[in-house]
């Protein structure tokens, strides 16, 4: 038992790593490419930044419905049939379903393509955002089949493939976004509709490069022959099998798609809503759209980000245990999951909020008018929108899909019955606050499914929290003092400045963390014998 556990331990921080390190990569370039890319569009920035979000929000929805959520349930099942000793099974049906996501994207990028002047006109927004939406179109095209793969290499617990091409799909992207912009807007004619177009266009560029990563890992791994020599046999019970697989990917896009839905209410809600309650322009609105969520998402979906993956690597294995009815093993991994998870998430949110000045000077420049405090807020509600993306996906792990829909349908419904009269008595600040509200509750309700299910040791796990919430109350007395220190130095009110800060109180911040982490080992509990080898090359005893 004690190997198994052992093993499987090894597994998700290998596997975590892998994703943590992709995640962070990619969200980075992600998070980047905005400081030239804001400088570049001059007087015209919070307006193409609003309308590139307003466009992502429609197309991020669009990439989940278009998956119907299977990649998980692939990844699931592929451990599932693995663990039975029935490998044929899973390589007839990532072949299925293979051909079946060639479909979907085809019918999917139409449905965008044709729909964008009604989801354009929904958001408040005229012709402008019509062009943007269309050409994210095409990048739906090709996502089904490649998340059906990158499934794949999730349900073998390799991630590595599955990093590589985020990278490979983040650096295309970025790349051709910037040389397109800089084109437009610096040496052609100034058209920022047109350089926001080129700027989506580019995913499709993205996806090109991580298409071309993943069938080459496929073929490393010999993984790619059986497959497709599965296209010429009968896959038996083949039909139940995909019903199954089915029935496992609804819950996972319906509950999956809760943030990036709450998003798109809000995207859908505060321009057309404000117009009753305020005589507010919509180029003014459209540019506080940008400072609340526009902007704080190029930052808060980068430690969100690292949250999911951190989830998604222990579903497979979290699957395993419970097939085999080994429920102290499950218990054992969801502590170790969510000890994990707020061993990152938790300090990172706080010294966020805490170098909030600095980080939003680097990204957008000086603030202006409320831009601060919305970014400060919307960075805020991060630890509760990460917790939910582990959550979620966990529960289901577990087979309890009809829970994990009703949840997900309770903190719908909260969001909506808040989302008007938030905006009507809060403004700008109203979307974050009934998003904030709507998630904690089904948050609250799958934490307690999943204590029920595995009868985890709730006492061992609270303590561990509390650790590290005393770990980060200290960690934020020395940012807080060394970002004080600095400021005589030199001021967060420019670029270099902010990165100074960022830097060096980011580098104090992390190590005393990192520090009291390891002096406590507490990071023992969930690296293994990986927070050993940290002590020594950080020479602590």
């Amino acid at each position: 038992m004690n190997d198994q556990q052992s093993r499987q331990q090894e597994l998700m921080l290998k596997g975590a790593a892998w994703m943590t390190a992709s995640n962070l990569i990619s969200r980075l370039l992600g998070a980047l490419y905005i400081i030239p890319w804001y400088g570049w569009m001059g007087q015209h920035a919070a307006e193409a930044n609003g309308l590139f979000t307003m466009g992502y929000n429609i197309y991020a929805w669009f990439l989940l419905v278009s998956t119907a959520g299977l990649p998980v349930a692939i990844s699931k099942q592929i451990a599932k049939y693995n663990t039975m000793g029935e490998e044929s099974k899973a390589f007839a049906l990532i072949n299925r379903f293979l051909k079946l996501m060639l479909v979907l994207g085809i019918v999917f990028a139409a449905i965008m393509y044709i729909a964008a002047p009604l989801f354009a006109s929904a958001s408040g927004v005229g012709a402008e955002l019509i062009p943007v939406m269309q050409s994210l179109a095409w990048a739906v095209l090709i996502f089904p089949v490649m998340s059906i793969i990158r499934g794949v290499f999730q349900g073998y617990n390799n991630m590595r493939p599955f990093a590589m091409s985020q990278i490979a799909e983040q650096v295309a992207r970025v790349i051709w976004m910037l040389l397109a912009t800089f084109l437009i807007m610096q040496m052609g004619n100034q058209d920022y509709v047109a350089a926001v177009t080129q700027s989506t266009f580019a995913a499709f560029i993205g996806m090109i490069a991580s298409m071309a990563l993943l069938i080459f890992a496929l073929n490393h791994e010999g993984l790619l022959r059986p497959i497709l020599a599965a296209s010429g046999q009968e896959l038996e019970g083949g039909t139940e099998l995909v019903i199954e697989t089915l029935k496992e990917a609804v819950p996972f896009i319906i509950t999956g798609s809760a943030i990036q839905l709450f998003q798109i209410i809000d995207q859908m809600t505060f321009i057309n809503v404000s117009r009753w309650f305020t005589d507010t322009s919509e180029k003014d609105l459209l540019v506080l759209f940008s400072y609340f969520s526009a902007n704080p998402n190029k930052v808060s979906m980068i430690l969100i980000a690292v949250a999911s993956s951190i989830g998604g690597v222990g579903i497979p294995l979290l699957t395993e245990n419970f097939v085999k009815k080994d429920f102290g093993a499950s218990a054992k991994l969801v502590i170790d999951n969510l000890s994990l998870l707020m061993t990152f998430l938790i300090p990172a949110t706080f010294g966020s909020l805490l170098l909030s000045q600095a980080l939003y000077t680097f990204f957008y420049g000086q603030p202006q008018g409320s831009s601060l405090n919305l970014f400060v807020w919307a960075m805020s509600f991060t630890i509760i929108l990460g917790l939910y993306t582990v959550l979620a996906p966990m529960i289901q792990a577990l087979y309890e899909n009809r829970l994990a829909m009703l949840y997900f349908v309770y903190g719908l419904g909260l969001k909506l019955v808040l989302q008007i009269p938030f905006i009507w008595l809060f403004g700008s600040y109203g979307p974050l606050l009934a998003t904030g509200l709507a998630l904690v509750f089904p948050c609250v309700l799958m934490y307690q499914t999943i204590h029920r299910i595995t009868r985890l040791n709730h006492q061992r796990l609270m303590k561990r929290m509390l650790l590290i919430t005393l770990m980060t109350v200290v960690m934020s007395v020395f940012t807080g003092l060394s970002q004080f220190l600095l400021s005589f130095v030199i001021a967060p009110t420019s670029r270099w400045g902010s990165l100074l800060h960022l830097l060096v109180v980011g580098a104090i911040s992390v190590y005393v963390y990192a520090w009291m982490a390891l002096k406590s080992h507490h990071l023992d509990r969930v690296m293994g014998p990986q927070a050993q080898r940290l002590r020594q090359l950080l020479r602590i005893s």
